[in-house]
């Protein structure tokens, strides 16, 4: 059955299903080690860009913002979470955020923050959905969608580049 409502599109309903599987993986990450940390996030960065990159253009022509149900705290749990998990790692030079512009220098990141952002952005997508309420879930998905386009799509590539070279690094130490 093909429903014309894009919040019920099978691309929305898969991004949605992988958008709360990071989610919840970042919430329940506390604990882990680096490399099973990383094998798990080099896989799911993945899936969620692709998944993302599908996502319909939608003008719900809404002058509603989703509000935003990640507090503060939410936030520096998982990136205090992570950065523990990262350790010497979470640090790495990006060439693609916008004070690059006013620099010769690379800018130092880390992966800690880069996927806190994403986890807010998607945490707060995933518990609209939850809600069930159709209008506000319409303007969580272009929000969302826009989101992508302008500002975690971007920071999710840079990660996954950090992250693949965490990754097979620790292949180099190991030899």
């Amino acid at each position: 059955m093909q429903t014309s409502n894009p919040i019920y599109q099978k691309d929305v309903l898969e991004f949605v299903t992988v958008a709360v599987e990071y989610c919840r993986y970042l919430e329940q990450a506390e604990g882990c080690v680096r490399e099973e940390f990383v094998d798990t996030v080099s896989k799911l960065l993945p899936l969620l860009y692709l998944k993302g990159t599908l996502l319909p253009l939608y003008e719900s022509f809404s002058d509603e913002i989703p509000a935003d149900y990640v507090t503060e705290e939410n936030y520096d749990i998982i990136r205090s979470n992570i950065a523990y998990i990262m350790a010497d790692r979470d640090d790495y030079l990006d060439v693609f955020v916008d004070d690059m512009k006013y620099s010769d220098e690379p800018i130092l990141m880390t992966i800690s923050e880069n996927m806190a952002d994403i986890y807010q952005d998607l945490k707060n997508f995933a518990y609209i959905y939850k809600m069930g309420a159709e209008t506000e879930m319409l303007a969580a998905l272009e929000q969302c969608k826009r989101n992508f386009q302008t500002d975690w799509g971007q920071k999710l590539a840079n990660v996954l580049r950090a992250i693949h070279e965490v990754k097979y690094s620790l292949f180099d130490t190991e030899d």
